[in-house]
């Protein structure tokens, strides 16, 4: 039976991360995947959906442009939208394939290999890998589990991806939908809803069970993407309870989709469209796993493994990326791989940390973060200053023509004033949060940010003006552009009070 120092189970960007980091430790390693490489951060999900939203943005930006002219808008027809995302996913898959087998085959002294086939557990140390007629066992010093998620289903609901799809079946249409409801307004739902309505030949509807879209970011990020939303068509249905929604029998009545939907206020009503696309989180691909043969413990409700870091509850086998349940994007899952690998080599530090996670949502505008934002730190109890500066205060932004959005910087409430978390929404929301998230990692407290030189003009000088906005020395002052800058601070006695 074949020894590996560590075998990592499943080719994402969690595994394949943790694979190429136990390689530069001077591991012998094994990868095993059961489709591709590559797993959902190229297919069904990072790559392709950011492929066709920027081919739906610049679509988007193009007839602005021509509506502005007096021209009649184009239009991309689906077979175009389609081939430059099957482009990218290609590329990609390329490029990994190229990778590994080369890795394989040329240097590090034969320390890389890849074997497709799923994998479990016979014990704590061996793995079987099995594909139509083949059987392959191996012995691991070390295992981590790399093994991805897949789109959560609602009871009740059959998803056929025909009519009623998931985020791996939206992907296989073949025309685009005259319309389609999206079931989920959480960042993936808005994120498609985005890029139909931008790409302008789809009706979407979009199904909120809360008050507002993306609840988890503050009132202010959630309502410019509603409101962005609502002004390209997308019809929203707030506090909306999804009671039931089934295919129409195409022989019988049409291909169509029916839901149902109930208020708080006792409305109900039925619509019909054309798709549905549920978009209500995944679950880890570990059920195929047989973990109690390794002895890894997992929620007994819910079926998660159980994690310290990234090690479970065996010492020698790790769990990381989308396979633990939680903090299912691609740069955790790739830090996670990593720390895992270094982990089982002995050079990890301690404990991982995700204070300075950049996180990005590609909407309309596209929104980036780090950090807090408000509400998490009234949920904390933790005391904070922040500033916000609108896009329209921004010379780039307006001489881009793209005036939608603001920055928004958060910082202790006392004389260092550490910066907590930052939010930017708008044109190239995402390019402007590094500075910060190296800041937020080192402890660099906000007067170092105002201080620095940035190009003119950039989007980036809105990050700095939120600086300067809390040490009081902005270039606008907020009590004459009260529309555009704010500035406050708010600490839990002041919650208290008002309560009162």
């Amino acid at each position: 039976m074949e020894h590996y120092d560590l075998c990592v189970i499943g080719g994402g960007p969690a595994g394949y991360a943790a694979a190429m980091r136990g390689i530069d430790l001077g591991q012998r390693v094994l990868l095993v995947e059961r489709d591709r490489i590559g797993g959902t951060g190229i297919y069904n999900g990072a790559l392709t959906s950011k492929t066709m939203w920027e081919i739906a943005q610049r679509a988007s930006n193009a007839n602005a442009l021509m509506r502005t002219r007096g021209r009649e808008p184009f239009r991309l027809d689906w077979s175009e939208v389609m081939k430059a995302v099957n482009e990218a996913a290609f590329e990609r898959k390329y490029l990994y394939a190229c990778h590994m087998q080369l890795l394989a085959s040329h240097t590090r002294g034969g320390l890389f290999q890849h074997e497709r086939g799923e994998a479990h557990f016979l014990d704590p140390n061996v793995v079987r890998i099995q594909r139509p007629n083949h059987i392959l066992d191996v012995r691991a010093s070390h295992v981590i589990i790399a093994t991805g998620s897949r789109p959560r289903h609602l009871p009740g609901i059959e998803t056929d991806e025909r009519r009623i799809l998931t985020s791996d079946g939206i992907f296989n249409l073949e025309e685009y939908p005259q319309s389609i409801v999206i079931v989920g307004a959480g960042v993936i739902g808005c994120e498609f809803a985005t890029i139909f309505s931008l790409l302008g030949n789809t009706r979407v509807h979009l199904i909120d069970r809360a008050e507002r879209i993306l609840p988890f970011e503050d009132a202010d990020v959630s309502d410019v993407v509603a409101q962005s939303l609502e002004r390209r068509g997308v019809i929203i249905h707030r506090q909306a309870k999804l009671e039931c929604i089934t295919a129409i029998d195409p022989d019988q009545e049409g291909n169509e989709v029916e839901y149902r939907l109930s208020y708080p206020d006792g409305r109900a009503e039925t619509v019909r469209v054309h798709k549905a696309l549920l978009s209500v989180g995944r679950i880890a691909n570990t059920d195929r796993l047989d973990l109690a043969a390794a002895g890894v413990r997992t929620d007994p409700r819910t079926g998660i493994i159980e994690v310290q870091g990234t090690r479970t509850s065996v010492h020698h086998i790790h769990a990381v990326g989308d396979a633990t349940g939680t903090n299912m994007l691609v740069n955790l899952g790739e830090m996670e791989g990593r720390h895992a690998a270094e982990c089982i080599a002995g050079c990890a530090p301690v404990h991982l940390t995700y204070d300075n996670i950049s996180t990005i949502m590609f909407l309309e505008p596209e929104v980036a973060g780090v950090g807090l934002n408000e509400q998490e730190c009234r949920k904390r109890g933790l005391a904070y200053r922040m500033a916000r500066v609108d896009y329209s205060c921004l010379a780039r932004a307006i001489a881009m023509r793209r005036t939608k959005g603001f920055f928004k910087v958060i910082v202790t409430d006392d004389a260092e004033m550490r910066i907590l978390g930052m939010r930017a929404v708008g044109e190239h929301a995402s390019s402007a949060i590094e500075a910060v998230s190296l800041m937020i990692k080192l402890g660099i407290p906000v007067h170092e940010l105002a201080n620095l030189i940035h190009p003119h003009p950039s989007i980036t000088e809105g990050v700095q003006e939120c600086a300067r906005l809390l040490l009081g020395q902005s270039l606008f002052k907020p009590e004459v552009f009260a529309d555009k800058l704010r500035c406050y601070a708010w600490s839990p006695e002041q919650e208290r009070v008002a309560a009162a």
